[in-house]
């Protein structure tokens, strides 16, 4: 609505601005409910669907009511969080002195004017938390196990297969070594046949990934993956180059939020950009040119996707200590599919505010410029002049100079969640460096990861090359 010098263009007088933020308001309402719908509501009934679906005495009826009985209490959360929202005082009454009730009629009429954004804010600022959790559990891990893993590549399927088969004859052995303690009629001890359960156990998984083994080194699969070898690496030290490249602009956010903002109770809200980065200074040039900023917003939201399902591949979905499932492709669970779903809807949810991490002016205003009075001495005249320059938007502009994005108002209704991405930030420099290290000292993985004795849920039959 803007031109690059300050002014509004022609058409963009008080009503039709205020007719696109509108507009562009109740879009967000729109996509921000679906995500509460399908958080809350869609994903909670389709698990415990699948739950009792486990049970093959249970009929298509009480699978039903028993995933909407579940799903109850995950809408009475939503309601809690929508109420809470609504009714947060963001701002007091001017007298002081007024009565309880025209607190709360001043509580009513503040939910009316703002139509219920603060509402709808509380509770997308609330998942966006629990997506800041999984970012920081996956995504940074996953910036740095993907490049390196697409570097690394897997070990050799011959290798693996000849070691297995030493491994299969080294079992055996044992096995019949405790056999012949029995052959003179003997019973065995107790912690033989204990040992002697376990050796088989392990004899079992050994002969099958014998079998998996065999059916991958003679794919054709295994051939084409290592003919693509050349740009694997290619792409490995792409996506690290890129790793750095976010980990280093928000680093220097971060930074000048700690030295140049208004403190913790703003949120570290910063006016203006004391230390400049890569994303906050290309994402505004962009601008310029449409496409080119959403086309590299959409890069960063598909960056961010990968490397969290990267991460989610190699850790395994956890709830504090207890591991709930393990990612694999063609073997996956459905319950796994829908939590890996849910996490990554939380993950893209805090990728809003990451993005505002990344290039904080970007996400206010854009490549807005407002015009100030500034003034200019000549000697020759010997007098002042007054002239109109533009300059940047930032948080210290005039209101009526500046439109503020309505992604933004979103985000920061509340300081206290601000204040508290703030920190989750460094915790997210923090684990990616952590997962960088131990990325670097792990070797290479087994070109059949995951087949081990708690993976019930195999096959034993069905020999698949997915688990290249």
């Amino acid at each position: 609505m803007k031109n690059q010098n300050g002014t509004f263009k022609d058409w963009a007088n008080a009503n039709v601005s205020r007719q696109i933020e509108d507009t562009v308001l109740y879009g967000y309402y729109t996509l921000y409910s679906v995500i509460l719908f399908c958080v809350f509501l869609w994903i909670p009934f389709v698990y415990f669907y699948y739950e009792e679906k486990d049970d093959d005495d249970t009929s298509k009826c009480t699978q039903i009511k028993t995933a909407l009985k579940y799903t109850l209490g995950f809408a009475v959360i939503c309601a809690l969080l929508l109420l809470i929202g609504a009714f947060v005082p963001l701002n007091v009454p001017n007298n002081k002195n007024s009565t309880e009730w025209e607190k709360v009629k001043f509580l009513f009429e503040e939910l009316g004017s703002s139509h219920g954004l603060a509402a709808l804010s509380f509770s997308i600022s609330s998942l966006t938390l629990i997506g800041m959790l999984a970012a920081i559990t996956y995504t940074a891990y996953g910036m740095s196990a993907l490049p390196l893993n697409l570097i690394k590549g897997t070990r050799s399927a011959a290798y693996e297969r000849l070691e297995n088969t030493e491994d299969i004859e080294e079992v055996e052995q044992h096995i019949q070594s405790i056999k012949s303690k029995s052959k003179d009629g003997r019973p065995l001890p107790a912690r033989d046949k204990r040992t002697l359960k376990q050796l088989e156990e392990r004899l079992r998984t050994l002969r099958k990934r014998e079998r998996r083994l065999e059916f991958i080194e003679n794919s054709c699969w295994t051939k084409f993956c290592g003919a693509l070898r050349p740009l694997k690496i290619i792409w490995g030290i792409f996506f690290i180059l890129v790793a750095l490249l976010f980990v280093i602009s928000l680093f220097l956010s971060n930074l000048d939020k700690a030295l140049h903002s208004a403190g913790i109770n703003s949120g570290f809200i910063i006016f203006g950009t004391n230390l400049s980065n890569p994303l906050n200074m290309l994402l505004p040039l962009l601008q310029r040119v449409f496409p080119l900023d959403y086309i590299l917003i959409t890069i960063i939201i598909m960056y961010f996707i990968f490397t969290s399902m990267a991460g989610i591949r190699n850790i395994g979905i956890w709830f504090f200590w207890i591991r709930l499932y393990k990612i694999r492709r063609g073997r996956t669970r459905p319950q796994a599919l829908l939590f890996l779903c849910m996490i990554l809807l939380l993950i893209v949810l805090h990728t809003s505010y990451m993005i505002y991490s990344l290039a904080p002016q970007y996400v206010m205003y854009g490549s807005q410029n407002y015009l100030i009075e500034s003034n200019i001495t000549y000697d020759d005249y010997k007098g002042n002049l007054t002239l109109s320059v533009p300059k940047r938007c930032d948080a210290d502009a005039p209101e009526d100079q500046c439109t503020v994005t309505r992604t933004y108002l979103f985000l920061h209704k509340f300081w206290f969640f601000s204040a508290v991405y703030y920190f989750g930030n460094w915790v997210f420099l923090g684990v990616f460096l952590i997962g960088l290290i131990v990325s670097c000292c792990k070797g290479k993985k087994s070109v059949i990861e995951g087949v081990d004795e708690d993976d019930s849920d195999i096959s034993d039959d069905e020999p698949s090359a997915y688990s290249i």
